[in-house]
């Protein structure tokens, strides 16, 4: 990525009035710019495949391939592509298999311009875009289908220091590196520096798949057990 180049959006959704809209309040933006629309989940992955796109919009529910199975086939693609899923309905089931196929974040289509903005420049720059009530909502719905097979058999754990562990804990948690730095009395910078070692140590793309780690290996109770 050169310096200084917009970030590349793409904008997949099979409602026209949908796309013109997310299109208009993107492009009023300097440093972002739509390379391409997409009206189904197979002309989605077509698009990130032809362009160099840096960042998705991504609705779940399309014809023929959807929003979940586009999600998937452009992360294992082994593409730099961020996925922003987009729905209607706030703790949708559809978005968070999305957000287990690799998405980088969860945004209600209702959302206002300056949010979308944000969630697009806060994936872009390698982090989540999800709020703490999702984070804590998505370990619910994880919780009735993934094995907990405990914390000696969580590949990578090992390798983390004892502040590290603390910090993937929080992340889990859904706090922001802001609450983590209050919380553990440390700048940002130093927080950030963490979770990119963590990040790292774990192979993980972001914090939505640190949150999935942290869950399916027994790291986090139970819901309704705290």
């Amino acid at each position: 990525m050169s310096a200084g180049r917009p970030i590349r959006i793409a904008i997949a959704d099979d409602q026209a009035l949908v796309r013109t809209g997310l299109r208009m309040v993107l492009e009023a933006e300097p440093d972002l710019t739509v390379v391409g629309e997409a009206t189904d989940g197979r002309t989605a992955i077509d698009l990130v495949a032809a362009h160099d796109v840096d960042v998705i919009l991504m609705d779940v529910r399309m014809p023929g391939v959807d929003g979940i199975a586009a999600t998937d086939a452009i992360v294992a693609g082994g593409r730099t592509t961020r996925v922003i899923v987009l729905t209607t309905f706030d703790l949708d089931e559809y978005a968070f298999a999305a957000i287990r196929a690799g998405a980088s974040g969860f945004l209600l289509k209702d959302a206002r311009p300056v949010d979308l903005v944000g969630a697009i420049r806060t994936v872009h720059a390698g982090e989540a875009a999800l709020a703490p009530r999702v984070t804590r909502r998505m370990i619910e719905l994880f919780a009735g289908e993934l094995p907990r097979p405990g914390r000696a058999e969580a590949p990578g754990l090992s390798t983390l220091t004892a502040r590290e562990h603390e910090i993937l804990i929080a992340i889990a948690e859904g706090r922001s590196n802001s609450e983590i730095a209050e919380d553990f009395s440390l700048s940002e910078s130093t927080v950030k520096t963490h979770v990119g070692r963590v990040l790292l140590k774990l192979d993980a793309r972001d914090r939505v798949q640190l949150v999935i780690y942290a869950y399916e290996h027994g790291l986090l109770p139970r819901s309704g057990s705290a």
